[in-house]
């Protein structure tokens, strides 16, 4: 194929010039007739000749310049083929004119989001299909017990079948709200709210479990914040998140502290701070990703994933500070009003 266009493109550039040279000795011969200047035919033949040549020289160095650009766009083709086909780690050289490098430079950033979006794919349906073996697992053994006469369907067996799907449900509804947050089709009901009401009502669902695992939740609200324009379900859900997680990994006489304070430039950070065992190094840059879990942590580890697409869909950011054995730093920060 490219071949072919370099080939098409030089057969152009051919009949471009010729049809350029035939013109212009028509257009000659047509001025020398109606000026009478056949009496002056020595000068014309001469400059005529010297036309001719100047057309070769411009012939030469557009051709060049054409040859060269028709294999850039040629490149551009074949690696646009080989893209259409599947294969997205194809890479073109950045050079050429100031245009054709920056076709070609958004053409490799094209390339590399299709790799990105191709090898998250593929990672999703493996996580998915990892987190979905355990309950179906459990849901097709207890099934086929009772079946076979070996398990009785009482409430003892009948129980762990019904929390398996609520876990599967849970995971797919997950799913459904980072798939919809990472594309960016989200629809966010923003209003006016109070900074102090949005914490106090995260930690008001919690409290209980809290006081039962022997943790103590301490709220910090500071003064005179501005109300907050933003969808209070969503940063709600983000809030939740952050403190299972505290509370997953925080033992009894330990401390969870939920802060709100101006984060400078009209902007608002919350805070969720454990005293748990913290987040390993090697885990803590990937704590953001979908299905990223520690050893022993229950759920399917979309937690902070859906909190990271939520707080950006408010056009925030998040992040995550951990030392091993004292405990985790969870901030987002918001702006007061959406732009």
């Amino acid at each position: 194929m490219r071949r072919h266009f370099v080939r098409r493109v030089g057969f152009m550039l051919v009949l471009f010039f010729a049809l350029t040279f035939a013109s212009s000795a028509l257009a000659v011969a047509i001025l020398s007739n109606a000026f009478g200047l056949e009496k002056h035919r020595g000068f014309v033949v001469p400059a005529a000749i010297l036309g001719l040549l100047l057309l070769f020289v411009a012939f030469g160095s557009v051709g060049r310049g054409m040859r060269r650009m028709a294999g850039r766009v040629g490149d551009l083709m074949e690696a646009a083929d080989r893209v259409a086909a599947g294969d997205y780690t194809v890479r073109l050289e950045e050079h050429g004119p100031g245009d054709m490098r920056r076709l070609i430079r958004s053409f490799n950033a094209m390339a590399r989001r299709l790799e990105s979006s191709e090898e998250n794919r593929r990672n999703l349906l493996a996580d998915l299909a990892h987190e979905l073996r355990t309950p179906l697992s459990v849901i097709q053994g207890t099934i086929e017990g009772v079946l076979d006469g070996i398990y009785t369907t009482d409430r003892a067996h009948l129980d762990p079948v019904l929390e398996e799907t609520r876990v599967m449900a849970r995971l797919l509804d997950d799913l459904r709200t980072l798939s919809t947050a990472e594309a960016g089709a989200l629809r966010l009901h923003r209003e006016s709210v109070e900074p102090k009401e949005l914490v106090d009502d995260s930690v008001a669902a919690f409290r209980s479990k809290a006081e039962s695992e022997g943790v103590t939740i301490i709220t910090r609200v500071a003064d005179g914040l501005s109300p907050i324009d933003v969808d209070p379900v969503r940063i709600g859900e983000v809030l939740a998140n952050l403190l299972v997680n505290a509370l997953t990994h925080t033992p009894a006489g330990g401390s969870i502290n939920v802060s709100a304070e101006p984060a400078g430039d009209g902007r608002l950070a919350f805070e969720v701070e454990d005293t748990g065992t913290g987040i390993e190094s090697d885990v803590l840059p990937h704590v953001f990703d979908r299905f990223v879990k520690e050893p022993g942590s229950r759920g399917a580890g979309l937690g902070l994933a859906i909190a990271k697409s939520l707080v950006e869909a408010h056009e925030g950011e998040i992040s995550a500070s951990s030392q091993p054995g004292r405990g985790t730093t969870m901030r987002f920060i918001l702006p007061t009003r959406s732009s």
